[in-house]
This record gives C-alpha cells, structure tokens and sequence, in this order.
C-alpha cells in the first residue's frame, strides 16, 4: 500500500498529491512516470513525476479528474493508500543524456500545458540545480487553472504566462507566444521541450518546424500499461512505430504522427465507460448469468479409453467466464488412474520438464492416497493446478504414454489438476524446507520460470524474494491466460500463496531495470545470486499498412484488460472495447485465448491463419473448444492490409490466399502468395496474436549481460548462467514466448545451478 502524505486541490478538477514510495523515490529521475491504480477494481494510471524527495522517499504527482478513475483517485485523503504505485516508468529527460558543455550551448525553453505544468517543474529544476537557465511558457484556460507559478519563478530565467479568456498573462495560446518570442528574437532559442495536451504539442511542433528548432514531446497521455507489454502506446516516429513507454515517452516532436496518436488517445474515454463499449447488446439479451448444469454425458468406462471429462456446454460456456472444463470427481479420477501400466521405465516422466513422478503420483490416486499424491507433485512442481490446466500433455508426457500406441494415454494433466484441487480444497499444507541458511537471491518475475525458481530454492534454506512489476504475481498465468481456462483467484492466487508459505517474499510494482538495477540488488541489497524470469511481454505486429487503426490491438493489451484488470466484469473499472466483427491474427494458443474471449464479450469472431489446420500451434483442445463455441477459422490466409473508415477506426482487412511450398527453417512448409487471390473481411477489431518478445529493459540497464539478435537473453543452456557469474536466466526471457512448463523447467535448472554456485 501506498500512503497519500499530502493533497492539494492546485486549480478545479487538479490535484496534487505526495505519496510514499521509497524504492521509487530513490530511483526516479525528471521526466518518468508512474503507474498508480486506487484498489483491486481500479484502472492503472499513467502519470508523469511531478516531483521526488529520495530523503523522505515521497514522489509527487498531480492528475486532472476526467472519468471514474481519477475521480476516484481524488475523493482519497492524507492518510489513506493508493494499492499500487509501480515506477519509476519509461525514459528519463533527454537534457540528462547532454554533458554540461553541450547543455550550456542550448537555449532551452519549455512549452508548458494545463496539467502538462507537472512534468516540466523536475526538468526546470534539475537544470537549475546543475547551473542552467531555461524559459518556460506556461499556458491555461484561465488564472484559475494556473499550476505551479510560484515554483517555477524561482528556478526558470523568464517564466511567461498565457491565459486563453485573457484573464491572466499573455491572452492566447502558449504557440502564439512562442512564435513572438521567436520573432522578436528576445532568445536564439535552438532547443524546444513541449509537455501538454496532444493538440497543444502538435501546434508547437509544426511553428517549430517552420524554424528549425530541434523540439522534444513526451507523449505520456496516449500510455495505458505503462511496461511494455501491452502495445497500446505504440506511435509512429520517423516513419517507424514506437512504444512510448519503451523507447520513451520523450520523442522528436518533428517526427512524431500527431494525427494517429490523437485517434489512438480516443480508444479508451473513460466518462463514456462502458455505455459506449457496449453500444449493443445482443438482440436475445444476454444469457452470462444464466447457468447451466449441462455437460457432455459419460460412455461407458473401457480401460484402453480414459474415463471422459465434464465441461461446460458450449452453448452455455461461450456466454460466460467460469471455467470450461469441470474436472474429474474422485470416482473419475481413481478410474482413470488404474489405468496406467507403471512402467518400469516411465517415458512419460522423461517428457516432462520438470521430472514430476508421474507413475508415482497416479498410483497414490488409485489407491486413494491423494494427499501423499499431493507431496509427490510438490516435489518437482509448484504449479500443479496450473500445469494441469494449460500444459500440452498431448505432446510432453501423454505424447510418450504406452497405453496411447493402442488406445488413449492415460489422462495425466487432468489427474495432476484433480490432485492439486483436492489438496487445496483439503488446505494440506506442502511447505516443508531445509534449515534457513541466510544467503540471498533475488528473482525477477512472478511468471512460471520465477515462481518454479523461488520454490525450489526456498526449499533448499535460501532466503528468496521475488520482484514483479505487476500488481498481481503470477506474470502470464495471470495477465494472458483468460479466466475460462485458469481461474486466478481459486487456483493462481493459491499456487503463489504456496510459494510464499515456503518462506518466498514477493514485492510487487517493483521494475527491476528502473526502480532498482540489478547491481543494486547485489551491491546494496546483498543478493549473492540472480535469477532473471522477466519473461517476454513485448508484443509483435507484422508491419503493414493501418496496423496503428484505432480498433487494432495486441493480444497483449487485450488479455491483459480482460484477464488481469477484470474488465469483463461490470464492478471493474477498466474498459475494453470490442466491435461486432472481431478477426484474430494468429494461430497459437494466445490466438485460441483473444478469439474466445471476444466470443464471450458478445462478438462474432474469426481467425486468419496463414498455414493449414494441420500447423496450428495452438493445443489441440483449444482449438477443438474454439471450433465448439463457433469460432470460425480462416486457414492459408494472410492479412495485407488492414482497411479503415474516414474517422480512423478499422472497417474491415485486406488479406490474401496463401499455397504451402517446401519447408522453411522451422520444418514446416513455407506458405507462398497466391496471385490475384486478394479478398476483404468485414471487422472492426482486430487483434493481433503474433508472438512476443522480451522487453530491453534488463539487459539495457545491466552489465555483462548479453541479448541475441531476437532480443533474448543469451545463457548457457545446461545452467541457465549468462555471461555474468552469480546471474541466471531462463523461460521467455530466453526462449521467447513458449510454454509455462518450458519456463517451470527452466527456473527448475537455474535453482539447481544456484545452489550448486552458492555451495562453493
């Protein structure tokens, strides 16, 4: 929590507040932001620093009431806490980047506007404190929402107000002033920094352009995430798109696309709410609190077939959030156990990556030992409810069962889920550890690999914390997994409580790369070793025409409103917009996961796929449940175009027929352009669901580690180590985005290589 220290109302609808922050304090710098979100149902926030204390470990921000957010941000008092603050966020200041010598050749002044007043005062102030004057301009509606005169007096060369009514200052915009003051050349001005309304940025850089000064913007106020992951904030510079939270938010105004960052500023008004995102509801009303108890009804039980599964009716489940698939009851469950051979030599235990006992396991379920089933698991696996619910058995340990050469293999994911549901539903506790030995070792991630990391060594006496930079820990099982397919609160929220019982700290809204370095965490915190699990959140699009359409987005930010910012719930406060028409491009499981959610958010979906059905990547289950629920799927197709109407939303996407030719470097045929064969969809959404990639921040930020050309940590692959003794790596931070029990493996390796380095 984060404790509000001081609030003042600066002018009607604008406040300012101190809140305690400490590791954001102590490591932010003028021109970052943060994110702030008021409680479990609110919406993150993106505001610039207005202005820090690392003594007393306080930041400063001021934020505008515009919609039910903020104006819940501001009925909050001295006293009471925000629930999360994570910073410090994006690029500092480009003015820190410039020696001394370099900034004295500079004549700087800033271009201030309403609440972008905030942002420019650390600026001003730092170049105070290092011994260089700047002018600013600050502009307003009227005196009365005036910011921050007082405190710029004193620390600025010339401070020029500009009022619009006229009531104070200068009678018009802060851009007319500047072009008089550019005139009249009272300053050979040769470096401008505009912070303000979109609009207001826009006006400046096109005067400036005019005379060649070199301008700066920030473009804050297009952000939504704020880490990198979701893809909202992208913008094209210079012909190029960016995510102004990753590359800045501080751009060359010259080369910045004002016009698309404003349409894309529109995507989400939050006073409209959901009014405006549910425009329509369905003509035969909606049907997502209806239940029903209909399932799939059981055939008779035959050894050479696994005992069948409950789920919901697709009819029914394709209206709602609850989970699809029922799990075994424990008649079910010791049925399809006493199916399995116990194999002398179990392929399926050399198939799974982290070497769970699985014909250990299943034999305590048959004989109806599931709580002794329970701590065979928890031996390999901190995650077992979640592995039974999303791992691809089907090609790992089920793939290699003997009992699937002539029949069914034996129904493991399903019995690992039903054993961890019992031992949860049955509260047993699985956190026994060695003696606590006192060495440290910090975890970056909350994700599988951190997780599996933090459990293993904690198991083994080390004293563990683990930094996320989410609100929530469980990194992807949490922000790209829908509900559908793994309940957070039933079953993630209780896999990290496990994690935690084994004496594992978690500190939340914590960046490592920005609000502490890693060499922090060893030379201050004394952390003897690292392991980095940061995963891949950085989205990928393919780079064609109107990709930066409003109705475009990421699978990314997508999953992440819906899955962890809830907002498919009505008493949640952050909106996600949906058309009628909704086409996904992609193939893997995150494609399964954006396509089903959109079907339950009340639209008619399709999928674009440029490969045939027989290269999916996605799990054979989901794209069976996908086709059951009426997803429709478009194979050999590949988008060219995404089309868009006079206003600048998507009306529709281009794409072509494609034909497979010989295999390319992955194995599988490369698919090859069919001539002439161009034909449209209808869509006003389009979701994109192409991969991602690990975010910079990291490597970037520390010494001695090195990134392959797709972004990845380099590591050796028996350990994990990277190029830096005492720092590991492993899951999609390596890899790429790939499977959550890759990842577990992975964190599994690096905890023993840990061990095996601290031991020395």
């Amino acid at each position: 929590m984060y404790k509000i220290l001081r609030k003042e109302e600066l002018a009607p609808k604008i406040f300012l507040m101190d809140i305690e922050a400490l590791r954001i304090a102590s490591s932010c710098l003028p021109g970052q932001f943060v994110i702030v979100k008021v409680d479990e149902k609110g919406e993150r926030i993106p505001l610039t620093i207005c202005d820090y204390d690392p003594e007393k470990g306080t930041v400063t921000i001021v934020f505008q009431t515009v919609g039910v957010s903020t104006n819940r941000m501001a009925e909050y008092e001295v006293g009471e806490s925000f629930e999360d603050v994570v910073g410090p966020l994006g690029n500092h200041s480009d003015l820190m980047n410039m020696s001394m010598e370099e900034l004295k050749k500079k004549n700087i002044i800033f271009v201030a506007g309403g609440v972008g007043t905030a942002p420019v005062y650390p600026q001003v102030k730092w170049l105070h404190d290092h011994g260089i004057k700047a002018d600013v301009i600050v502009g307003s509606k009227s005196k009365n929402y005036l910011l921050f005169e007082d405190k710029l007096k004193p620390i600025c060369d010339n401070l020029y107000i500009t009022t619009d009514d006229g009531s104070y200052g200068y009678k018009g915009f802060g851009v007319d002033l500047l072009k008089e003051l550019i005139d009249k050349k009272t300053k050979d001005y040769n470096y401008v920094v505009a912070i303000g309304p979109m609009i207001m940025m826009k006006f400046v850089t096109q005067l400036t352009k005019k005379y060649g000064i070199k301008t700066i913007v920030s473009l804050n106020p297009i952000m939504v995430d704020g880490t990198g992951m979701c893809g909202a904030c992208r913008v094209t510079v210079g012909g190029k798109v960016k995510f102004a939270c990753v590359d800045g938010p501080e751009f060359d105004g010259h080369l910045v696309n004002f016009d698309e960052a404003m349409r894309r500023q529109t995507m989400y008004k939050t006073d409209e709410g959901r009014n405006i995102l549910k425009k329509e509801e369905k003509e035969e009303g909606d049907t997502s609190d209806k239940k029903d108890e209909e399932c799939r009804a059981e055939i008779k039980f035959n050894k050479m077939h696994r005992v069948p599964i409950k789920e919901q009716d697709p009819k029914v489940r394709a209206t709602n959030f609850d989970e699809v698939c029922l799990g075994y009851t424990e008649e079910e469950a010791v049925k399809e156990a006493s199916r399995c051979l116990n194999c002398k030599k179990p392929m399926c235990v050399t198939q799974c990556p982290v070497s769970i006992n699985i014909p250990k396991f299943i034999e305590q379920v048959k004989n109806r030992n599931f709580e002794e089933a329970a701590r065979i698991i928890a031996e390999s696996s901190a995650l077992p409810a979640v592995c039974g619910r999303v791992c691809p058995q089907e090609t790992q340990c089920e793939g290699k069962c003997i009992m699937g050469r002539k029949g069914d293999p034996i129904a493991i994911g399903k019995l690992e889920r039903f054993v961890a549901d019992w031992s949860r539903e049955n509260n047993i506790d699985l956190s026994k550890t060695l003696p606590k030995n006192s060495k440290k070792v910090a975890v970056i991630g909350s994700g599988p690999s951190g997780l599996t990391c933090a459990g293993d060594l904690a198991k083994l006496g080390y004293d563990v914390t683990v930094f996320e930079a989410l609100h929530k820990a469980g990194g992807v099982l949490v922000y790209g997994i829908p509900e559908f397919r793994l309940p957070k609160d039933k079953v993630v929220q209780h896999e990290v409580e496990n994690v935690e019982k084994l004496g594992v700290k978690i500190e939340t809204d914590t960046i490592v790369g920005r609000t502490i370095t890693i060499d922090e965490l060893i030379e201050k915190e004394g952390f003897k070793a690292v392991f980095i699990g940061s995963g891949a959140g950085l989205p990928r699009f393919m780079g064609i025409p109107g990709e930066n359409l409003n109705g475009v987005f990421s699978a990314n930010e997508f999953l992440t409103r819906n899955n962890l910012m809830q907002a498919f719930k009505e008493d949640y406060d952050t909106p996600i917009k949906i058309g009628k028409k909704v086409v996904v491009v992609g193939g893997g499981n995150v494609a399964m996961d954006s396509a089903r959610t959109a079907l339950r958010l009340g639209s008619e979906v399709c999928i674009v796929y440029r490969r045939s059905r027989e290269e999916l990547p996605a799990r054979v289950e989901e794209v069976h449940h996908a086709e059951e629920e009426g997803i429709k799927f478009n194979f050999l197709t590949n988008p060219v175009e995404i089309l868009g109407d006079e206003r600048g939303w998507v009306k529709g996407i281009k794409c072509v027929k494609m034909e497979l030719g010989e295999p390319d470097e992955s194995g599988r045929r490369r698919p090859v352009k069919i001539e002439g064969s161009e034909f449209d969809i209808d869509a006003d959404t389009v979701i994109m669901a192409l991969g991602t990639s690990p975010n910079p921040l990291i490597a970037s930020t520390t010494k001695g580690i090195e990134m392959n050309k797709r972004g990845c940590l380099v590591v050796q692959e028996d350990t994990g180590l990277t190029k830096r003794q005492g720092i590991y790596a492993g899951g999609d931070a390596v890899t790429g985005s790939a499977t959550v029990i890759l990842a577990m493996g992975a964190g599994k390796k690096a905890a023993k290589a840990i061990d095996e380095y601290l031991k020395k």
